[in-house]
């Protein structure tokens, strides 16, 4: 979440905590699509590394209480060979929470959302036992999007309303923004054009619209939407929204033109379908624990844009989130509980790719 989606980590690595630990494994049979699979952390809460547009480096959040990260905080490094180490920095400002990361167009800055003026220290997390220990989210009215040199100095920032700003990823010619806000009262998109700093509402329907990715010819935004129908799911939505809460548990993919105009929803599986995005060959890649009622696992699936052909890509018995393929379509980047010693880390993973 968290996310990319990005708030859903948090409430994913309570999930994943409560199962039982699968075996140790780094690369699975049956995920046909993966070849060279490359682990690049060991240890912590390593999640939505996003590459360059150079395809060189990849920019994540990580939490990490031993190494003295009580909350997520934002680190670039350059990806490896294989074989070689993975060597990052920490690039923000250690203060507050972070999250959502994307690196511009120039590779020498990134756009991120912190809570760092609001105060130094984490923001409090919700008491789900208060809400029936169900899964929600807060959604801290405190983020807003900066920008910083890949140095970590000179932060501009780039969002300055009342209200949630997060969830930000960039247009593939670097001059668009888009991402999620509370500013009217609901979680919509929007759009900001990064050189005049103007901004466009592009969803307007009652629910949360979040993790959301242009397409590589800009063309369309893909997203992931929750959308209460009935008066008691409405009921719920507002309330907790009312307290910065949201329950991320049923949320399905949709699709629309860059102005928002035309949206279509593509996954009808129930349960939490997220983290989606856009393959080089025109098809979706998407998270999903659609297949399983107590709510995990999650893997990593394809469909089609129409919905067809839906395909299951990875087959870890945990978490697999968060996927995003280079530049050149020929790698692909994901998070991961496997391989983790029996633990409840999360760790980024690439592969070659294989159609």
């Amino acid at each position: 979440m968290r996310r990319t989606a990005c708030l859903f980590v948090s409430v994913m690595l309570l999930v994943t905590a409560h199962s039982q630990a699968p075996a140790d494994t780094l690369h699975y049979p049956e995920e046909t699509h993966f070849r060279n699979l490359q682990q690049l952390t060991f240890g912590g809460d390593n999640a939505e590394a996003y590459w360059s547009y150079d395809g060189k480096a990849l920019v994540f959040q990580r939490t990490s209480r031993k190494d003295g990260l009580p909350c997520d905080q934002i680190f670039i490094g350059r990806v490896p060979k294989v074989g070689e180490a993975f060597q990052y920095k920490m690039i923000s400002s250690g203060k507050g929470r972070t999250t959502c990361a994307f690196i511009t167009k120039d590779n020498k800055h990134v756009v991120y959302a912190s809570t760092h003026k609001a105060g130094d220290e984490c923001p409090p997390t919700p008491d789900r036992a208060k809400y029936g220990n169900k899964y929600i989210w807060p959604i801290y009215s405190s983020y807003d999007i900066f920008i910083t040199d890949t140095g970590g100095k000179q932060t501009k920032q780039l969002t300055n309303t009342p209200g949630y700003d997060a969830e930000a990823t960039l247009s593939a010619d670097g001059r668009k923004m888009i991402f999620t806000s509370t500013r009217n009262g609901d979680l919509d998109l929007y759009v900001m054009d990064l050189k005049t700093g103007k901004i466009k509402q592009v969803t307007n329907t009652l629910g949360y619209d979040g993790g959301a990715w242009f397409s590589p010819d800009g063309k369309q935004i893909i997203w992931r939407a929750s959308r209460p129908k009935t008066e008691e799911e409405v009921k719920e939505y507002k309330d907790l929204l009312k307290e910065g809460l949201v329950a991320p548990t049923k949320m399905e993919v949709w699709v629309a033109n860059a102005d928002g105009s035309g949206a279509n929803q593509i996954t009808n599986l129930g349960q939490a379908n997220w983290a989606p995005n856009f393959t080089k060959d025109g098809r979706i890649i998407f998270c999903s624990n659609h297949e399983y009622k107590r709510g995990f696992p999650f893997n990593m699936y394809l469909v089609n844009k129409d919905g067809s052909g839906l395909e299951k890509i990875s087959r870890d018995k945990g978490f697999d989130a968060f996927p995003m393929f280079s530049p050149d379509g020929k790698k692909i980047v994901f998070c991961s509980n496997r391989n983790n010693g029996g633990t409840h880390d999360t760790n980024i993973f690439i592969a070659d790719w294989v159609k």
